[in-house]
């Protein structure tokens, strides 16, 4: 029985087949296509949950309020019920803009989830950039815009590019710096009639 006194955390792992190029190219690809299915069940998820808080789902079902309702039917936190929110809201921005700069075909207008598919963008990378739509939809019109001037049609992998591009522009780029209050005229202004205030309070406290 003494023979037996190694630890069986020391246990030798089984030797392994040399992995073939051709092999890992192959569970790359299922990798990659499982990746791309996360990324396109995100997107449906986004725009059923903008359907639904649209609608204000939540009230006919006797609850009162949207993270009440999430709480309840799917068990999620408030945070991750107005998280899914952001997520809609930054899909929904995106397609606006790309939809009003492109020609693609209105079937694809007419179902946001199914445009939003395209687009390969993470929940994480579409929640880091919520606060930041404006700029991301700004990029996304401009870049398509100047596409347009040089080629005949905008096809779908150019599109994905450019919104891809764009997210990954605003996620990159360093927030935009606080304006310095002295340069708001209104508040210059504010400012020089304190000041004049005070000095015409000091000079009559020394008469």
């Amino acid at each position: 029985m003494g023979e037996h006194g190694h630890d069986q955390g020391d246990t030798v792992e089984p030797v392994r087949a040399p992995l073939s190029a051709a092999h890992a190219r192959a569970l790359t690809l299922v990798l990659r296509e499982a990746m791309d299915d996360v990324r396109r069940t995100v997107a449906v998820l986004a725009a059923r949950v903008r359907d639904a808080h649209g609608a204000r789902v939540w009230g006919p079902l006797g609850y009162t309020s949207w993270e009440a309702y999430c709480q309840a039917e799917f068990a999620i936190s408030r945070a991750q019920a107005y998280r899914l929110l952001d997520v809609a809201r930054a899909l929904a921005a995106i397609h606006e803009a790309v939809a009003a700069s492109t020609a693609l075909s209105r079937t694809r207008d007419t179902d946001p989830a199914a445009a939003a598919l395209d687009y390969g963008l993470s929940q994480r990378a579409l929640i880091a950039v919520s606060g930041r739509m404006d700029d991301v939809t700004e990029l996304i019109t401009c870049h398509l815009a100047a596409l347009a001037h040089s080629l005949h049609a905008l096809d779908e992998p150019t599109v994905r590019t450019v919104v891809r591009q764009a997210v990954r522009d605003v996620l990159t780029a360093p927030p935009p710096a606080l304006a310095d209050p002295s340069a708001d005229p209104v508040l210059a202004a504010l400012r020089a009639v304190v000041d004049s205030l005070a000095a015409h309070t000091h000079t009559r406290s020394e008469s």
